[in-house]
């Protein structure tokens, strides 16, 4: 009979260790007087993958970040960032990370190229490293001819990509990118998406993105938190966060919302649950396709202006409604 133990005929080698994470934090609290921002937060994120960080305005998402980055003290709890506790040891983490917050903290008066030399020179590199870093980060990030214009002349999609390259001087473990491409046109932020993709794939740099873009974490993402309220309710690849939702969407656009209306469609064969949002009726069914029909049908009996419906899988939002009863693009409640 079989047992679990592996023979061969030379020495048996032990195990290789598990690799350390990236980032990890246990039960990790932070209070702003009475309003709870990380109500008890357990993450792990692993080296070389790329975590998303979803949440609406104020659900901690910005908090937990600038705890992560030493830029805030946790109330309780511990953070420890590429191995290092972030209370204990704020230095050893700066120097491997590199961070991009929501508002790029940028001199008008500098040009991009002055600003990466400051950055390194900060960092403590020397002129000749600086010179192959800035070499290796302009490859990598597309600030084009503009690099040697003042910051001052720069698009938002430009600044935003100067931000990044700054973040990336000094060659770190850790990238934090929080909301990175917030106010920045569809083209400006496919290219941001590109060259995050790129820097975790060509240099295997492990980056954390806070978002409120449900397109973005699905197109970068690995693994996705959902964050409600400080806390994080759901966690996963974001496929697998969309298949455990399971049910399709009726999607429709109408004119006026009737509460009597919605609550028969409720008691339609096939539904399993309706939300009306503005003028938007979401209908969840196991089978989309066949019960399509029928809720087309009771919304015309009920006198609704019926300008479209779809059918479609699930999306992040809807498992972020479905865990918090909220849209993703609500603003959170305060705790």
């Amino acid at each position: 009979m079989q047992n679990d133990l592996w023979y061969s005929a030379g020495p048996r080698r032990a195990p290789a260790p598990p690799p350390e994470a990236a980032v990890r934090t246990r039960a990790l609290g932070r209070r702003f007087g009475a309003t709870v921002a990380l109500a008890g937060i357990d993450l792990e994120v692993r080296r070389g993958e790329i975590y998303g960080f979803l949440g609406p305005n104020g659900a901690g998402k910005s908090t937990l970040v600038r705890v992560l980055c030493t830029l805030l003290r946790p109330d309780a709890g511990q953070a420890l960032v590429a191995g290092h506790d972030v209370v204990r040891h704020p230095q050893r983490v700066r120097v491997r990370i590199g961070v991009a917050l929501q508002d790029a903290a940028l001199d008008d008066r500098q040009t991009g190229r002055e600003l990466l030399v400051l950055q390194g020179r900060l960092y403590g590199l020397t002129p000749p490293e600086i010179r192959r870093r800035l070499d290796d980060v302009l490859d990598l990030v597309d600030v084009g001819s503009a690099i040697d214009r003042m910051v001052g002349t720069y698009s938002g999609g430009m600044k935003r990509r100067l931000d990044l390259a700054a973040a990336l001087v000094h060659n770190p473990e850790i990238l934090f990118l929080d909301e990175p491409t917030t106010g920045l046109d569809p083209d400006s932020r496919a290219r941001v998406w590109s060259e995050v993709a790129r820097l975790n794939a060509e240099l295997g740099i492990t980056v954390f993105l806070t978002t409120q873009y449900l397109e973005e974490a699905d197109a970068l993402a690995d693994r996705v938190g959902i964050m409600a309220q400080g806390r994080l309710v759901a966690e996963g690849p974001p496929e697998a966060l969309k298949r455990a939702v399971g049910a399709d969407r009726i999607v429709a656009e109408v004119a006026g919302a009737d509460d009597g209306a919605l609550e028969r469609l409720r008691h339609l064969a096939g539904v399993d649950g309706v939300h009306a949002q503005g003028g938007r009726v979401v209908v969840s069914a196991a089978d989309g396709g066949a019960a399509l029909v029928h809720v087309a049908s009771e919304l015309g009996r009920s006198g609704f202006d019926v300008r479209s419906i779809t059918t479609r899988t699930p999306t992040l939002d809807d498992v972020f409604r479905e865990l918090t009863g909220a849209d993703l693009d609500a603003p959170a409640v305060p705790a």
